[in-house]
């Protein structure tokens, strides 16, 4: 598990930087995430992921390079602990079960609500950062 001075580790891929900001101020100020790595595509992740092993992943499906199906498939075959939520806005029932065949642990949809990304970074870092 990573930490940054007791805390976690949180990697977000998107290729919005709106929405990699969003996230990582949410994580950084409302969260509790000691660091938050960011990735613009599903290349940048997995090479993210192996140089610094993150606590919980939050990646976008539809990006270019490679996309983010791929990235989880190749995250999860480096790491198959890694603890990966995609997310998506064309949240459909097909994307949804890809994700989770692929070994995501959680789907969320966007736009991201507040509440919903809290809880769902609370309940998969559980203890994680005490």
């Amino acid at each position: 598990m990573s930490k940054n001075n007791g805390k976690s580790v949180v990697l977000v891929c998107d290729d919005s930087v709106l929405v990699r900001s969003m996230m990582r101020d949410l994580m950084q100020n409302e969260g509790g995430v000691g660091e938050v790595l960011e990735a613009r595509d599903g290349l940048e992740a997995v090479a993210l992921y192996r140089e610094h092993r993150p606590d919980l992943v939050f990646m976008d499906i539809v990006m270019p390079q490679k996309n983010g199906l791929e990235a989880l498939t190749e995250i999860r075959g480096y790491d198959r602990a890694a603890r990966v939520v995609m997310a998506s806005s064309t949240g459909t029932h097909k994307n949804l079960k890809a994700a989770i065949d692929a070994g995501a642990c959680d789907f969320i949809q966007k736009p991201f609500e507040k509440e919903v990304v809290l809880d769902i970074l609370h309940r998969h870092l559980e203890g994680a950062w005490e």
